[in-house]
């Protein structure tokens, strides 16, 4: 079964359940204004379609401003493929059923006919990826073995570092995170890449995850501090990066905030637009996220290039991060507005401008 919907801001929903391997997907297409959407595929539970619905939304609009905001000839789109039980979730773990999921799931993407073309998110892999091709060409981030641009995670964690030497430049008047104190929420696929990063920086790291074994990893493996999940809101810190699931700054959390600036890789860290407000009313720079994280979405491009990846070229525009992100702290300063503000400012000056 599919429907397609569409709504006052976004191009398409389709919302796909397909019966033989009882797969339910939703893609979001925002917006193809400067090429065809790109965003990644999330795999996770969700207590319900209607907060998959929800989610695919706001992480696809992000998408937008975030290839906008890097330059990219591309548009905004976004999957997530929900499961809403732990039996469910458990037969992921299957390698005969995901692998059916996938191209099932990949078929759907195939007849959007390039309009959308995606890439890893939580749970899914560069290996899932090169399933999904035997079905679709609309692919991208394939492992290195197949001529692809490989996990994302490393040139995230370091567009995120670039995105913090802006901030830090303009907070405490020095790119540098020697002596800076970070607290890092979350110890996946990326913050686990981020912490060593920032060591090799100079900066000191206290960590936490909802999952004790990498929280203890970390502990164990760079000799990090860590603490309780919830203590990590009250940490005294000069950054705080969050890089688990969005939603996690709001009217709760960012009243216990202890640090003078935001930055980290999730995507959607804001629960809502105000809260970007209140951040700014606490004078806490916020490194917005589809700015910060952009690393990852520049190197999986890279892999569309004419040439093929090139890893070089991905690691220079990503570079490229730390002077969009002090371009979105004068916006924000010039026109005394939140960096929520600014970039969203930027961002809708790049769309509205005509294409070439």
């Amino acid at each position: 079964m599919t429907s397609h919907r569409f709504d006052d801001t976004h191009e398409l929903l389709a919302i796909h359940h397909d019966p033989a391997t009882d797969l339910h997907a939703l893609i979001a297409i925002h917006s193809t204004r400067l090429g065809p959407a790109i965003g990644g595929t999330r795999l996770k539970w969700y207590p319900s379609l209607d907060a998959a619905r929800h989610d695919v939304l706001r992480l696809s609009e992000g998408m937008t401003y975030k290839t906008a905001l890097a330059g990219l000839s591309l548009g905004g789109g976004k999957a997530v493929i929900p499961y809403f039980s732990e039996a469910e979730g458990a037969e992921w773990a299957i390698p005969e059923i995901r692998a059916a999921r996938l191209i099932a799931y990949a078929q759907i993407v195939d007849n959007l006919r390039g309009r959308f073309i995606t890439a890893e998110d939580a749970n899914i892999t560069p290996g899932d990826l090169a399933i999904m091709k035997r079905s679709t060409m609309y692919v991208a981030g394939l492992p290195r073995e197949e001529h692809g641009s490989g996990d994302p995670a490393p040139v995230t964690a370091r567009g995120v570092v670039w995105a913090m030497k802006a901030i830090t430049q303009d907070a405490f008047g020095s790119s540098s995170l020697d002596g800076l104190h970070v607290a890092v929420q979350g110890l996946g696929n990326v913050g686990m890449r981020l912490v060593p990063t920032l060591l090799a920086e100079g900066a000191s790291v206290t960590a936490a995850d909802v999952r004790p074994e990498l929280a203890i990893a970390a502990n164990r493996d760079f000799g990090i501090a860590t603490v309780e999940p919830d203590a990590l809101f009250e940490t005294h810190c000069d950054v705080f990066a969050p890089c688990a699931y969005g939603a996690v700054l709001n009217s709760t959390t960012i009243p216990r905030l202890r640090c003078r600036a935001v930055v980290g890789s999730a995507n959607n860290q804001l629960d809502e637009e105000a809260a970007g407000e209140l951040l700014h009313a606490r004078s806490i720079l916020y490194g917005v996220d589809y700015v910060a994280n952009a690393g990852g979405l520049i190197n999986v491009a890279q892999e569309l290039a004419p040439d093929g990846y090139d890893e070089a070229a991905a690691l220079k525009k990503t570079e490229n991060i730390y002077h969009t992100m002090q371009r979105v702290l004068t916006t924000a300063r010039d026109r005394r507005i939140s960096t929520t503000m600014a970039a969203q400012y930027m961002a809708r000056e790049v769309l509205l401008a005509p294409v070439a």
